[in-house]
C-alpha cells in the first residue's frame, strides 16, 4: 500500500525536475502530487489497511474499525502538517511583499551608487560581498535578481557580465545559508525548530564565507576578472531613485533582520513577526512621498496592494504542495515508524558515517530542489535543537545547488534573466562551486571536532 503513495510522488518529482522539457509549471505536478498522496493515505487508512503516525510516535489505526479517536486523531494530524506548512508559507508571503515593497519604491538602486570601479577584480568583489549579505537579508532568489538587473546598468557586455551573475549564484546561495531568512530551507529549518538564530550564524558563518570567498578568490586571477572593464556607474543613478528609496530601502531591510530579533525576545513563531514587520513597512509605504508632486492618484503606484500583485504566488503554492506531500511520506507507517525516519534508519545503516550522507544531500540539491529533500531530511531524523546535523544540512543543502546553474532558484533565475547556457556554466563555473563547498564543508568540519 505503501508503494502506492510513494509511486504518486516520485511521477509527481519527476515531473517537477522536467518541468521544462513537459512546459508544464512544477506548481502544477506539485499540487497533484500533495493532494493525491493524502487522498491515498486518507483511502487506504480509512479502510484499515494503513496505519498513520503522529508526531509524538502515537500509531492511529482503522483495522479494528470506525471509532471518533482514530478519526479525529487523522484529522488532527492533517491539521498539524497543514498548520507546520502554513508558517512557512505566511512568512515567505511577508517577506516577498517588503522586497516587492522596497522595489516599488526603487530602493535597490541606492545599491548602484555602491558601485564605482572600472576594476574587473574590485567590480567582482564589490559585487560579491553585496549579494553575501544582501542574500542574508532578503533570500538569495531576490538578492540575485535585484544584483542581474544592477549589473545589466553597470556593465552593457552581456559576454562580460555573465562571468560576473554566475559569481554571484554562489555568493547569493553562501550567503543565504547562514541566515534563518536567507533561503527557504533555514527558514523551514528555523521555524521547525531544528537549528536557532544564534545557533545558525555562530556554526555557519565561516564555512558560508569559505564557501562564498574561495571560488571568488580564484576568479580574481581568472583572465575574466583581470584589468578595467567599461562600467557605466552613473548613468541616471540620481534620476531612477525616487525621494522615498533610500528611507524605504533601509526600513524594509531593517523590517526583516528585526524578525528574528522578536522571534527571540517574544518566543513567538516567526509569522507573527514578519506579520508586524510587513504591517510597519506598509504603513511607512502609505505615509511616504515617493515624489515631489505626489498625487492621490498615484499612490496606487507604489501601494503594498501593488506590491502583493506583484508576488509570485505559484512558487508559494509549489511549497504547498511538495511540503504537504513530504507530509504524507512521514505520516505513514512502515516497520513501526514513520516512513521517513524508517529511511533514515536504513541509510544510516548503509552509510554509517552522517557526515558523507548531508554531503550527499547537498550534491543531490544540485539536481533535486533543495526543499524537498530538507523536507523529507526534517521528518527523517530525530536530533535535538541546533544538533550539528541541521546546521551541516543547512549548508550543504543551500550551497550545493550552485554547483548546477538549475540547482538553485538562484540559478535558475539568474539563468532566465541572462539566457546562461547550461553546458557553458558546467565548463567555466561549476568546479569553481564545488571549490566552494567543499572549503566550506572543511571548515564546517573542522569547527565541528576542534570544539565537540
Amino acid at each position: 500500500m505503501v508503494a502506492i503513495v510513494l509511486a504518486i510522488f516520485i511521477i509527481g518529482y519527476i515531473a517537477i525536475v522536467f518541468e521544462h522539457p513537459l512546459k508544464l509549471d512544477k506548481t502544477v505536478p506539485a499540487l497533484l502530487m500533495g493532494s493525491l498522496c493524502w487522498a491515498a493515505v486518507s483511502l487506504m487508512y480509512h479502510t484499515g489497511t494503513m496505519e498513520v503516525i503522529d508526531t509524538h510516535d502515537h500509531i492511529f489505526s482503522m483495522a479494528g474499525g470506525m471509532n471518533e479517536e482514530n478519526e479525529e486523531g487523522f484529522l488532527s494530524l492533517l491539521l498539524h502538517h497543514l498548520g507546520k506548512t502554513s508558517e512557512i508559507i505566511i512568512f515567505l508571503i511577508g517577506a516577498m511583499t517588503i522586497v516587492e515593497i522596497i522595489d516599488l519604491h526603487r530602493g535597490f538602486e541606492v545599491l548602484k551608487g555602491w558601485v564605482k570601479t572600472k576594476s574587473r577584480k574590485k567590480l567582482l568583489w564589490i559585487i560579491g560581498i553585496i549579494g553575501f549579505f544582501l542574500s542574508a537579508i532578503i533570500d538569495n532568489l531576490t538578492a540575485t535578481i535585484v544584483l542581474v538587473t544592477l549589473l545589466r546598468k553597470i556593465i552593457k557586455d552581456r559576454n562580460d557580465r555573465i562571468w560576473y551573475v554566475s559569481l554571484i549564484i554562489i555568493a547569493a546561495n553562501a550567503g543565504g545559508a547562514w541566515s534563518p531568512i536567507g533561503d527557504v530551507t533555514t527558514t523551514m529549518l528555523w521555524i521547525g525548530k531544528k537549528v536557532t538564530t544564534a545557533g545558525l550564524i555562530d556554526w555557519m558563518i565561516l564555512p558560508a564565507i569559505a564557501c562564498f570567498a574561495i571560488p571568488f578568490l580564484v576568479a580574481s586571477f581568472m583572465k575574466p576578472f583581470v584589468g578595467s572593464i567599461s562600467v557605466d556607474a552613473k548613468e541616471d543613478v540620481e534620476a531612477e531613485r525616487l525621494l522615498s528609496s533610500r528611507t524605504i530601502l533601509f526600513v524594509g531591510l531593517g523590517a526583516i533582520v528585526f524578525v528574528p530579533i522578536f522571534k527571540t525576545v517574544t518566543h513567538l513563531p516567526p509569522y507573527l513577526g514578519m506579520m508586524l514587520s510587513l504591517g510597519f513597512v506598509w504603513l511607512v509605504s502609505e505615509k511616504i512621498h515617493p515624489e515631489e508632486d505626489f498625487t492621490a492618484e498615484r499612490k496606487h503606484l507604489y501601494s503594498a496592494h501593488k506590491a502583493l500583485s506583484r508576488i509570485e504566488f505559484s512558487s508559494i503554492l509549489f511549497f504547498l504542495g511538495i511540503l504537504m506531500a513530504v507530509a504524507a511520506l512521514e505520516t505513514m507507517v512502515v516497520g513501526g515508524t514513520g516512513a521517513l525516519k524508517y529511511a533514515a534508519m536504513q541509510l544510516d545503516a548503509a552509510i554509517p558515517n552522517q557526515d558523507i550522507v548531508v554531503m550527499l544531500l547537498g550534491v543531490g540539491s544540485a539536481i533535486i530542489d533543495n526543499v524537498p529533500l530538507v523536507a523529507a531530511a526534517m521528518g527523517m531524523y530525530d536530533a535535538p535543537l541546533d544538533d550539528k546535523l541541521w546546521h551541516f544540512i543547512a549548508y550543504t543543502a543551500g550551497t550545493g545547488g550552485s554547483m548546477l546553474i538549475i540547482g538553485s532558484a538562484a540559478g535558475v533565475a539568474a539563468m532566465g534573466m541572462e539566457k546562461i547556457d547550461f553546458i557553458w556554466y558546467f565548463k567555466k563555473i561549476t568546479w569553481l562551486a564545488v571549490l566552494g563547498f567543499l572549503a566550506g564543508s572543511a571548515v564546517f568540519l573542522g569547527l565541528f571536532y576542534m570544539f565537540e
